[in-house]
């Protein structure tokens, strides 16, 4: 069914012609309100059924009268009887409107009707001639006036910008779009559903701190007035779910918004949605574990299988995820045993014959790190575990007993992005404070996004926590891989924009 040709589309339109529209739709609301019939006047309508409902089980419903609302989406007029196409939550379904079912009046007003209005529709269903399932109308009324032009049907809504600028008119026409985020629904709701199933506690900490710790990052700086002090928009939710562990709690988890002020790109957006969980008397081995099975099972739940497609390549997240450690890996792709490297001078030496950047506060684990970035990253595949992380780049977990100048973290990495990140975490307030002044001098020195002392977690510490596993999954990320979507502002509804100039 095609839309109604006396509006043309918004991509071929000239200023002056979208604006005489405009003007049209706001006249035929004035002329409405003052014949006693403003939309905008109705609270409520009583829908009963969605169209999947009626598509879905047409035996079911066949004959039996319904009442559904929705936006207009197209509408074919022909004399006594027309036709349309009404949109809802779920999909789109098919009405049949007479002037003998609703009445003369009732039918002048219908004809009238612009695309984009919200109808509200009572009849009941049936088949027409060609087969079709639809709705044969005795009630239809308008339930809002929409006072502007949708995208037409053909060339759609394409920009990307404005796609995400105005979201309520790309997920209007473009549907399909809805699915990525229902699904983003299901993938929480399960990740609930596993961590509930084994005992662990959903949680709320603060979104507001007056010291941002738990990640590398830069934070946003606001002001309480009451307060008069500085306070900053979380980076991560790790300081606080460990003091619950320190308080006994033993298995806590939380999903929520954390804030970056950094670059916005295809992984990256300033506002972004994380879980983290910490269990106690366990360790990163224990981390690996139910990251496995989180993703695991997070894809037969929303999916149906452990079976992955992303971006050409094929992924079974069922198989049992590969184990690496950094050095190793970087051994593999760059040729380079940091094992047998003595020193920081050494490091920087070799780190400039491969032309890996870097800064002169870094040392021989950051240069690590570095390589890593550089050279192993891009090459990951297959779900990987890279482990055993350099001290200097791992600020909160705990030392490895026979290597302490590595320490016991991984990052799941899968087709060369990190989906994760764990610990075994540290729980020597002695050690703790040394890495915090360590941390505190590279603030010194000009890195931004290094780690305050956290005096008050410090404290906790001092108290006693006991052994503790803890892990961060990126949920947009996840949702990510999950739908098949390349971009983060893909899976998040309102993404992080420039405001436009006025």
């Amino acid at each position: 069914m095609a839309q109604n040709t006396n509006e043309n589309s918004e991509n071929t339109m000239t200023q002056e012609e979208l604006s005489e529209l405009l003007k049209v739709r706001r006249e035929k609301l004035d002329k409405l309100q003052s014949e006693g019939k403003d939309p905008f006047k109705i609270v409520k309508y009583p829908v009963d059924t969605h169209s999947t409902d009626i598509l879905n089980d047409f035996e079911g419903y066949e004959g039996k009268t319904v009442v559904v609302g929705g936006r207009l989406m197209a509408k074919r007029v022909m004399g006594k009887a027309s036709f349309c196409n009404v949109q809802d939550r779920n999909g789109k379904i098919q009405v049949y409107v007479s002037k003998n079912d609703i009445g003369e009046e009732s039918y002048a007003d219908f004809k009238k009707y612009d695309i984009g209005d919200i109808l509200g529709i009572k009849g009941f269903v049936f088949k027409t001639k060609m087969g079709e399932i639809s709705i044969h109308a005795s009630e239809v009324v308008l339930l809002s006036k929409s006072l502007q032009i949708l995208p037409e049907k053909f060339h759609g809504l394409k920009d990307q910008e404005t796609r995400y600028r105005q979201r309520y008119v790309d997920v209007i026409v473009n549907p399909e779009i809805k699915e990525v985020f229902f699904k983003r629904s299901a993938v929480i709701k399960a990740i609930r559903e596993i961590l509930d199933s084994k005992g662990f506690l959903e949680v709320e900490t603060p979104t507001l701190q007056t010291i941002p710790g738990g990640a590398a990052a830069r934070p946003f700086i606001t002001h309480h007035n009451a307060l008069d002090i500085d306070m900053y928009c979380r980076i991560a939710l790790e300081l606080p779910l460990k003091r619950l562990i320190v308080g006994g709690f033993e298995r806590v988890y939380e999903i929520g918004r954390v804030f970056r002020n950094e670059g916005i790109d295809l992984r990256h957006n300033p506002e972004f949605t994380l879980m983290e969980l910490y269990q106690a008397f366990t360790d990163y081995n224990g981390m690996m574990d139910i990251t496995e099975e989180l993703f695991r099972g997070v894809a037969q739940k929303v999916n149906g299988t452990t079976i992955v497609n992303y971006g050409g390549h094929e992924i079974d997240l069922g198989k049992e995820f590969a184990r690496m450690t950094m050095v190793d890996a970087v051994k593999k792709y760059s040729g380079v045993d940091f094992d047998a490297v003595k020193d920081t001078e050494e490091a920087r030496k070799i780190a400039k014959e491969k032309g890996v950047e870097f800064e002169e506060r870094h040392v021989k684990g950051d240069i690590l790190n570095l390589f890593f970035e550089e050279f192993v990253e891009k090459n990951i595949v297959e779900p990987t575990f890279i482990m055993d992380y350099p001290v200097e780049v791992s600020p909160l977990t705990k030392r490895k007993p026979d290597k302490p100048e590595y320490t016991e973290r991984f990052e799941l990495f899968i087709l060369g992005r990190e989906y994760g990140n764990a610990y075994s975490e540290l729980n020597d307030p002695i050690d703790q404070r040394k890495r915090f002044e360590h941390q505190e001098a590279m603030r010194a020195a000009g890195d931004e996004e290094a780690n305050m002392i956290d005096e008050d977690f410090m404290t906790a510490l001092e108290y006693g926590m006991p052994p503790t596993g803890g892990l961060g999954v990126g949920i947009d990320r996840m949702v990510m891989l999950m739908t098949g979507q390349n971009s983060i502002r893909d899976v998040i509804l309102f993404p992080t924009m420039r405001p436009l100039e006025k």
